[in-house]
């Protein structure tokens, strides 16, 4: 099962980062170029404890979708969302925030298992956790210079 881990420091307080990184608005904003949008569940606004979403997405010329609910949550901390129903066998993401000083320290742990035993596990291998990686360093960065401009 491929594991994901980024860090991120952002010049900005916690909690600002925190609802960025909760935002259905920004979450869309964030990943245009494959055409995400939430389309079902929490489609806008702040997402919380147990609430739902549905993405609708195009990734390698296919649109996919996938539904995630929020299953942790503490306030600025952390929030976990882990996927419902869609093209993964297992979708996890911890979304953790640490406060040091007067910034911020936002740490992803994505951990996903793709179908078709063998042949998921090449894929993963070949193309799909470098994909899946450089999808959320991106989110990252549109996040940190969305939190650094409120400043």
């Amino acid at each position: 099962m491929p594991l994901i881990k980024t860090q991120t420091i952002i010049e900005a307080n916690v909690k600002t980062c925190f609802d960025l990184a909760r935002s259905i608005d920004v979450h869309q904003e964030s990943l245009k170029q494959s055409q995400e949008i939430a389309i079902y569940g929490k489609i806008t606004g702040l997402i919380e404890l147990g609430e739902t979403v549905t993405w609708e997405a195009k990734h390698f010329g296919f649109v996919q979708h996938l539904t995630s609910k929020v299953t942790k949550f503490e306030s600025s901390k952390y929030f976990v969302d882990e996927m419902v129903s869609g093209a993964f066998k297992l979708f996890r993401q911890a979304h953790i925030f640490r406060e040091n000083g007067d910034k911020t320290i936002m740490i992803n742990v994505l951990y996903f298992e793709s179908p078709y035993g063998i042949v998921g596990n090449v894929a993963n291998s070949l193309f799909l956790k470098r994909y899946m990686a450089n999808l959320l360093k991106k989110r990252n960065k549109f996040i940190k210079n969305k939190a650094e401009a409120l400043v």
